[in-house]
């Protein structure tokens, strides 16, 4: 399961939401909220970002657990789609139910190209958000340490000494398993991957970078492959990567 974002993100987000609420207040788009006080024209804005927002975060998560090579590009596409169907049904709801307003079928193929026009444009900005938000902040090189004790240094002290295992990808965070147990950083797996390079191990998943030293078995099941850690735990191996896993040895 993606752990739960913390605090300070969701106020980050809160922030930007808030932003693009005003902007579409301000603009009035497709005349959408005719002589609402500014208050409700703002809330209206707001809790359709908000609800395509989670929509696309539901979306996400879900698409990464049944289709994890899926390009970035398509995976941007389909959740600007996620979302907007979603507010579609919510904007029909507002105008039929708060609004009593008859909203005829025959508009919902307009009335989602219209939502989708916004949702694609935040799902576009977040996206470039994430990237420039969840730089890794730079950690000095330890002397005389390879690319793990260097990465091992964004730990919490205890893990300092420990054997790295694998690291999964979770959401916007990262899953860093040792042999001392696991942790949670704010970080991209790809970010990672240029981290450690060198460091014996290779990308064996969208979301899983494992050191070869720490694959204990090999578990096949269902023409799925999965390679299992000292914890027990298993790092799935996709077909995008197999190639490199089997010359690495793994599998």
């Amino acid at each position: 399961m993606n752990p739960p974002k913390d605090r300070l993100t969701r106020l980050r987000e809160a922030g930007v939401y808030a932003g693009a609420a005003l902007f579409l207040s301000i603009v009035g788009p497709f005349n959408a909220t005719p002589g609402f006080p500014a208050w409700a024209v703002f809330l209206y804005w707001f809790a359709l970002i908000l609800l395509g927002s989670l929509s696309a975060e539901f979306a996400g998560r879900w698409l990464e657990q049944a289709f994890p090579d899926l390009p970035v590009p398509v995976n941007l596409m389909l959740l600007s789609v996620a979302a907007a169907l979603v507010v579609t049904c919510a904007v029909f709801a507002v105008e039929t139910v708060l609004m009593r307003r008859e909203m005829s079928l025959a508009y919902a193929p307009r009335i989602f190209g219209l939502v989708w026009v916004i949702s694609a444009g935040m799902t576009a900005v977040g996206y470039m958000a994430d990237k420039s938000i969840l730089a890794p902040a730079p950690v000095d090189a330890l002397e005389g340490a390879g690319p793990v004790e260097t990465f091992l240094s964004r730990l919490p002290l205890k893990f300092r000494q420990a054997e790295l295992h694998a690291v999964s990808s979770e959401d916007h965070y990262l899953r860093v398993h040792t042999s001392l147990g696991e942790e949670l950083i704010l970080m991209r797996l790809a970010d990672a991957i240029r981290e450690l390079e060198g460091g014996g191990g290779l990308q064996v998943h969208r979301s899983w970078w494992v050191a070869k030293a720490a694959v204990r078995d090999v578990k096949r099941q269902g023409g799925k492959v999965s390679l299992v850690l000292p914890s027990g735990k298993e790092a799935p191996v996709s077909r995008t990567y197999a190639t490199e896993a089997k010359a690495a040895g793994l599998i």
